[in-house]
């Protein structure tokens, strides 16, 4: 009997010791923790930011086209016509009224240049890639690569080599409307309290009015 008890005690005894020797061995060292946590959280960022080609498919809001840079270098095809007699001579104030552009309208503008032309609203899918830019005021005759005399129809294919926005140039558009007019090329401060644009192209004669 006497025994049985020693052999007893001296099982618990190891039991005990080998308890104490596992719990040190599964005790995890602080690299190991902190690797642990930090792919969680890659792996959580991964989950929630939108990946490369997910950015590209993202739609271009109003706004965001609105907020982009409309000055241009002021240059100009060469076979674009004066105008001899505008109704807004160079140099002179205008009010835009009407514009394309929210933070256009309401705004003082300053006559850079006359154009008799024709001008266009067409669609375009850019270059650059991204969705397709609807109804973009104004692209004149002389900015299309098949232009010769013939004003051209609406729903027919064009090669833009207007400049005026990225992935414009060497676009493939199509004709929405056609009018012939006097366009202008403006400056003017955005109503908005942005930046002053310099030679924005284009305003037609219906978007300008007598400064008051």
């Amino acid at each position: 009997m006497k025994k049985k008890i020693m052999i007893g005690s001296v099982s618990l005894v190891t039991a005990f010791a080998l308890a104490a020797c596992g719990n040190g061995d599964e005790d995890p060292l602080p690299d190991e923790g902190m690797d642990s946590g930090s792919d969680n959280s890659m792996e959580d960022m991964g989950e929630e930011m939108p990946d490369h080609d997910d950015m590209d498919g993202m739609e271009m809001d109003d706004n965001m086209h609105e907020d982009m840079d409309h000055s241009s270098s002021g240059e100009v095809p060469n076979d674009l016509e004066e105008e001899e007699n505008p109704t807004f001579e160079v140099g002179s104030q205008a009010m835009v009224e009407g514009g394309h552009m929210e933070e256009m309208e309401g705004a003082e503008a300053t006559i850079v240049g006359a154009y008799d032309t024709t001008a266009y609203i067409v669609s375009y899918d850019p270059t650059t890639g991204g969705e397709r830019v609807e109804n973009h005021e104004w692209v004149v005759h002389e900015e299309i690569e098949e232009a010769e005399e013939e004003t051209f129809e609406p729903g027919t294919e064009v090669t833009l080599e207007a400049d005026h926005m990225d992935g414009m140039e060497g676009a493939t558009a199509e004709i929405d409307e056609a009018e012939e007019t006097t366009i202008y090329m403006i400056d003017y401060t955005p109503t908005d309290g942005g930046e002053e644009v310099e030679n924005h192209k284009w305003v037609t004669e219906d978007e300008l009015t007598d400064v008051e």
